[in-house]
């Protein structure tokens, strides 16, 4: 459907792949399995910026040999018939750090699920749909989207020492969302590479006209420069400078998932890759450990 959420149209697409290129299905055979790395990888931007424009009702743009991976996946998303997109290279060099930064991040749920699934000997192109269902959970793969409905809740600069007030009150369930992180617990050190691109991309583009970027600059500023922060380790991570760049690029929130899931399918591919290729792999299968009653006894469903 026209109204179809972008993860949705990646879902869908990315296991029916399996359907067109028999190919690279046979895990087995290592070249197969090489060539359905290729393709995966490859196709991915393209699947990616063509769910964004069949959900905003636009033309699809064919991908250039002559581009770059990230350039050519902003021209696909943002070029239109009547006017050609020139990529600019600081938004390409932003985009190719996101990519690059989100590409594999140990063993989180969606990895998990990437590996459980080839684990069983299934098609790369179904393992791989399988974690992209997998991200599109808002406690996954939503947290940059999260940022930025939390920045859009604040609204304006001068509303934010209410916020950092409230974020401090143990007792208000409001929490920063973009700061801290549950694996760093100094600091997201991919933060430092995103900063560096995020103020590159507004300066360029400015946040004059843009008051979820003006509150963004603000909220960094205030929590940055505020001892509470720095005495408990909650530094701006990876999910809200990169939630930033997205804003300030153009990209709807609907998109932030996506481009999540077409930057972590080369650290899907490679966890598959080395699963597959260790002759000691076997089918995984989760054990669960059983707390109830040991022993009880039958009762008559009609004493129940």
């Amino acid at each position: 459907r026209r109204d179809a959420h972008p993860m949705a149209i990646m879902t869908g697409v990315v296991g029916a792949m399996s359907a067109f290129y028999h190919d690279s299905t046979d895990v087995s055979d290592p070249w197969q399995r090489e060539v359905a790395t290729i393709r995966l990888i490859a196709k991915m931007p393209t699947i990616a910026a063509w769910a964004y424009k069949f959900s905003i009702g636009q033309p699809f743009v064919y991908p250039r040999n002559d581009l770059d991976y990230a350039s050519n996946f902003l021209r696909m998303c943002f070029s239109v018939p009547a006017e050609e997109y020139e990529v600019n290279p600081i938004l390409s060099r932003a985009m190719d750090r996101i990519f690059t930064l989100h590409a594999d991040h140990e063993q989180n749920a969606s990895t998990s699920t990437v590996r459980l699934a080839s684990s069983s000997g299934a098609n790369p192109f179904a393992c791989i749909a399988a974690g992209i269902a997998c991200l599109w959970g808002p406690a996954h793969g939503g947290a940059n989207q999260a940022c930025l409905e939390m920045l859009r809740e604040i609204g304006t600069p001068d509303r934010i020492p209410e916020y950092i007030a409230r974020a401090k009150d143990k007792n208000d369930p409001f929490r920063l969302m973009g700061f801290g992180h549950r694996v760093y617990k100094n600091f997201d050190p991919r933060a430092i590479v995103m900063k560096q691109s995020a103020d590159e991309v507004l300066e360029l583009l400015g946040v004059e006209n843009n008051p979820v970027l003006a509150v963004a600059k603000e909220l960094e500023a205030a929590a940055l420069a505020d001892p509470y922060f720095a005495e408990k380790k909650l530094f701006p991570n990876v999910d809200f400078y990169s939630g930033v760049i997205l804003e300030a690029m153009g990209f709807p929130t609907s998109m932030f998932t996506p481009i999540f899931a077409l930057s972590r399918t080369v650290g899907w591919i490679s966890q598959w890759k080395e699963m597959i290729a260790d002759p000691q792999n076997k089918i995984g299968r989760p054990r669960q450990l059983y707390l109830g009653e040991s022993a009880r006894d039958y009762v008559d469903i009609e004493n129940r």
